[in-house]
Protein backbone atom coordinates (compact mmCIF):
# COMPACT_ATOMS: atom_id res chain seq x y z
CA UNK A 1 0.00 0.00 0.00
CA UNK A 2 1.37 3.61 -1.30
CA UNK A 3 1.88 5.66 1.58
CA UNK A 4 -1.06 7.58 0.12
CA UNK A 5 -3.13 5.32 0.25
CA UNK A 6 -2.12 4.25 4.03
CA UNK A 7 -3.20 7.78 4.57
CA UNK A 8 -6.23 7.99 3.07
CA UNK A 9 -7.30 4.91 5.01
CA UNK A 10 -6.21 5.80 7.85
CA UNK A 11 -8.06 8.93 7.87
CA UNK A 12 -11.90 6.94 6.65
CA UNK A 13 -10.57 4.81 9.68
CA UNK A 14 -10.95 7.80 12.13
CA UNK A 15 -14.14 9.23 10.07
CA UNK A 16 -15.70 5.83 10.72
CA UNK A 17 -15.13 5.44 14.42
CA UNK A 18 -16.26 9.66 14.72
CA UNK A 19 -19.74 9.04 12.75
CA UNK A 20 -20.31 5.28 14.45
CA UNK A 21 -20.74 7.43 17.38
CA UNK A 22 -24.11 8.58 16.07
CA UNK A 23 -24.75 6.52 13.19
CA UNK A 24 -24.56 2.71 11.89
CA UNK A 25 -21.77 2.92 9.34
CA UNK A 26 -21.59 1.46 5.94
CA UNK A 27 -18.03 0.87 4.40
CA UNK A 28 -18.31 0.72 0.78
CA UNK A 29 -15.81 -1.58 -1.25
CA UNK A 30 -14.06 1.64 -2.58
CA UNK A 31 -13.34 2.22 1.18
CA UNK A 32 -15.50 5.23 1.08
CA UNK A 33 -18.21 5.81 4.52
CA UNK A 34 -22.29 6.01 3.69
CA UNK A 35 -24.80 6.30 6.26
CA UNK A 36 -27.97 7.36 6.62
CA UNK A 37 -29.15 10.39 9.37
CA UNK A 38 -32.48 11.71 9.63
CA UNK A 39 -33.81 10.74 5.70
CA UNK A 40 -30.48 12.25 4.68
CA UNK A 41 -28.42 9.62 2.86
CA UNK A 42 -24.29 10.87 3.35
CA UNK A 43 -21.08 9.88 1.89
CA UNK A 44 -17.32 10.09 2.89
CA UNK A 45 -15.09 9.84 0.76
CA UNK A 46 -11.09 10.95 1.27
CA UNK A 47 -8.31 11.86 -1.31
CA UNK A 48 -4.87 13.24 -0.82
CA UNK A 49 -4.98 16.10 -2.91
CA UNK A 50 -1.62 16.91 -2.80
CA UNK A 51 1.86 15.35 -0.54
CA UNK A 52 0.76 16.10 3.21
CA UNK A 53 -3.07 17.66 2.37
CA UNK A 54 -5.37 14.96 2.82
CA UNK A 55 -9.27 16.01 2.49
CA UNK A 56 -12.11 14.20 3.74
CA UNK A 57 -15.24 15.48 1.41
CA UNK A 58 -19.04 14.69 2.89
CA UNK A 59 -21.38 14.49 0.71
CA UNK A 60 -25.74 14.94 2.00
CA UNK A 61 -28.06 14.39 -0.44
CA UNK A 62 -30.75 16.66 0.92
CA UNK A 63 -33.85 15.70 -1.21
CA UNK A 64 -34.61 14.93 -4.21
CA UNK A 65 -37.58 14.86 -7.26
CA UNK A 66 -38.98 18.34 -5.67
CA UNK A 67 -40.70 20.09 -7.83
CA UNK A 68 -41.62 23.42 -6.65
CA UNK A 69 -40.13 25.60 -9.55
CA UNK A 70 -39.22 27.71 -6.27
CA UNK A 71 -36.40 25.73 -5.17
CA UNK A 72 -33.52 27.29 -7.08
CA UNK A 73 -34.25 30.56 -4.91
CA UNK A 74 -34.90 28.49 -1.54
CA UNK A 75 -31.62 26.74 -1.49
CA UNK A 76 -29.83 30.20 -2.40
CA UNK A 77 -31.46 32.20 0.75
CA UNK A 78 -30.09 29.13 2.73
CA UNK A 79 -26.59 28.75 1.15
CA UNK A 80 -25.95 32.62 2.36
CA UNK A 81 -26.83 31.81 6.01
CA UNK A 82 -23.58 30.59 6.72
CA UNK A 83 -23.98 26.84 6.47
CA UNK A 84 -20.76 24.68 6.80
CA UNK A 85 -20.92 23.27 3.26
CA UNK A 86 -22.38 24.10 -0.26
CA UNK A 87 -25.77 23.53 -1.29
CA UNK A 88 -26.71 22.90 -4.80
CA UNK A 89 -29.47 22.22 -6.51
CA UNK A 90 -29.57 20.46 -9.92
CA UNK A 91 -32.40 20.01 -12.25
CA UNK A 92 -33.15 16.72 -13.33
CA UNK A 93 -36.33 15.00 -15.08
CA UNK A 94 -38.47 14.32 -12.19
CA UNK A 95 -37.62 17.57 -10.54
CA UNK A 96 -34.80 19.25 -7.92
CA UNK A 97 -31.70 17.12 -6.31
CA UNK A 98 -30.90 19.09 -3.23
CA UNK A 99 -26.70 18.30 -2.24
CA UNK A 100 -24.98 19.80 1.14
CA UNK A 101 -20.93 19.36 0.30
CA UNK A 102 -18.42 20.17 2.36
CA UNK A 103 -14.53 19.07 1.77
CA UNK A 104 -11.89 19.89 4.31
CA UNK A 105 -8.46 19.02 5.35
CA UNK A 106 -8.72 16.39 8.28
CA UNK A 107 -5.40 14.88 9.02
CA UNK A 108 -4.31 15.20 12.74
CA UNK A 109 -7.82 15.51 13.72
CA UNK A 110 -8.80 12.83 16.40
CA UNK A 111 -12.53 11.12 16.54
CA UNK A 112 -14.36 13.26 18.97
CA UNK A 113 -13.79 16.69 17.27
CA UNK A 114 -13.73 14.91 13.90
CA UNK A 115 -17.56 13.45 15.02
CA UNK A 116 -18.51 17.47 16.01
CA UNK A 117 -17.36 18.78 12.92
CA UNK A 118 -19.02 16.22 10.37
CA UNK A 119 -22.42 16.01 12.85
CA UNK A 120 -22.31 19.90 12.42
CA UNK A 121 -22.17 19.19 8.68
CA UNK A 122 -24.60 16.16 8.54
CA UNK A 123 -27.09 18.25 11.19
CA UNK A 124 -27.08 21.48 8.60
CA UNK A 125 -28.02 19.01 6.09
CA UNK A 126 -30.92 17.52 8.08
CA UNK A 127 -32.46 21.05 9.14
CA UNK A 128 -32.43 22.10 5.32
CA UNK A 129 -34.35 19.00 4.64
CA UNK A 130 -36.93 19.53 6.75
CA UNK A 131 -37.24 23.11 5.62
CA UNK A 132 -37.48 22.10 1.91
CA UNK A 133 -39.44 19.39 2.17
CA UNK A 134 -41.53 21.39 4.84
CA UNK A 135 -42.58 23.89 2.19
CA UNK A 136 -43.28 21.58 -0.65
Amino acid sequence: MSREAATTAGLLITAREAMEQFVDVHVDDDGALSFRHAGVPCAIQGVELVEGLVVLSLTCVVAWDLEDADVPRRVAERAGQGLFGTLGAVATDTGWDVTLRYAFPAEGLAVGPLGTLLMLVVSTAERVREDLVAET
